[in-house]
């Protein structure tokens, strides 16, 4: 037997309730092992691990709907979704988009945008360390050519808008155990995470600052970046955004170097 064909149907027998009367005919083998009390409990195992590293990378989400209520959900997900990297620690990266139409989470409709701040959590701890641009770094910086330069956001910056629901205010009251006070303004909102030294940060993000992130991050100029942030919210005041983004770390220390190459541009 070749190795790939026991590695896809040891797969099938650890995932799947019935590999189907097709498959048990052309591997026997994969029935007797599901048959196997032993195996059972291997596969019990499995689905455990897969559970508690969702829940480990999901803080805020369980905290929201209860620790029952979570695994149950993980579950559903994990058997949907089985890992394809041994370092559980990067699974899950689509729970957000399976909670977002997760029927028994309909009542929920925020609970998906608050998965992805904690995945936006666990993609800056795991990201490269790189310098930060400062406020030092950027007083540096010609005026003349500010319009064509090109920023890049730091490696370790992630950042997401919720136009309907307060995700980011539901996600920092959980994670720092702040008081909720009389009332939550429901109103949309964003947040910014990076890890510009040793520890993950966080802050509020306008919709102004999220496409600016968003349009370097494709590559485009400062000027047409900005253009974009500035009609997005006509209300910003540019230079405290800028500002913001400088004193959170999520921009990357500038190079003299031609603009950041695209996928299909890579040899």
């Amino acid at each position: 037997m070749r190795l790939s064909t026991f590695q896809d149907g040891f797969s099938a027998a650890l995932w799947a309730r019935d590999v189907g009367e097709a498959a048990a005919a052309h591997a026997p083998w994969i029935a007797a092992l599901q048959a196997q009390p032993g195996f059972a409990v291997y596969r019990n195992t499995v689905l455990q691990a897969c559970i508690d590293a969702l829940q480990a990378s999901y803080p805020t989400v369980c905290q929201l709907v209860g620790e029952n209520w979570f695994r149950a959900a993980a579950a559903v997900y994990a058997r949907a979704e089985p890992p394809d990297h041994g370092a559980l620690v990067e699974y899950g990266a689509g729970f957000a988009d399976f909670l977002a139409g997760f029927a028994p989470a309909a009542g929920l409709p925020y609970l998906g945008a608050v998965a992805r701040l904690d995945r936006c959590w666990t993609e800056c701890h795991l990201a490269a360390d790189a310098p930060a641009l400062n406020r030092t770094g950027w007083a540096r910086q010609d005026a003349r050519a500010l319009a064509a330069l090109h920023l890049r956001p730091h490696p370790a910056a992630r950042w997401a808008w919720c136009a309907d629901h307060p995700a980011y205010r539901l996600w920092q009251h959980h994670r720092e155990g702040l008081p909720w006070g009389d009332s939550l303004p429901w109103v949309g909102d964003g947040g910014l995470l990076a890890r510009p030294q040793a520890a993950v940060a966080w802050c509020a993000l306008p919709l102004a600052g999220c496409v600016l992130l968003d349009a370097c991050a494709a590559g485009e100029p400062l000027e047409a970046a900005a253009t974009r942030a500035l009609t997005a919210d006509p209300g910003t005041d540019f230079t405290q955004l800028l500002g913001t983004l400088l004193d959170a770390g999520a921009l990357a220390v500038l190079r003299p170097d031609r603009p950041p190459t695209s996928p299909a541009e890579t040899p």
